[in-house]
């Protein structure tokens, strides 16, 4: 069975399908702030997400992040790293792109279990 959650404009925030929540990219809020800033703002998103669903970050399976300037990757990494416990850490791939969108630095698309 799949479920859909949190119906947007152009798409679903989350689908659930054998139990795996499914999530789109998520961006940061407030575009001012740096890398790290952006990524802290994307997790406290998905934490926030996975609550409400019934899961928790340490149920995570899978995280692709892209990012638009490697120079701040640093950043982004320490923002990630304090957010997540290393016995928790999903599988990772972090993209380079060119362009996420007008001073969008950070998008984070994740999967995890309910």
């Amino acid at each position: 069975m799949i479920q859909r959650h949190m119906q947007t404009r152009i798409n679903h925030r989350v689908v659930e399908a054998g139990g795996i929540l499914h999530f789109g990219g998520l961006a940061a809020d407030d575009f001012s702030l740096d890398m790290k800033g952006q990524t802290e703002q994307i997790c406290a998103k998905i934490d926030k997400i996975l609550a409400e669903l019934g899961s928790s970050k340490e149920k995570l399976v899978t995280a692709m992040i892209y990012i638009s300037d490697f120079s701040q990757k640093d950043g982004m990494n320490e923002a990630w790293l304090n957010w997540l416990p290393a016995e928790h850490l999903p599988t990772r791939a972090t993209i380079g792109v060119a362009e996420l969108g007008k001073d969008v630095l950070v998008e984070i698309v994740v999967s995890a279990v309910r």
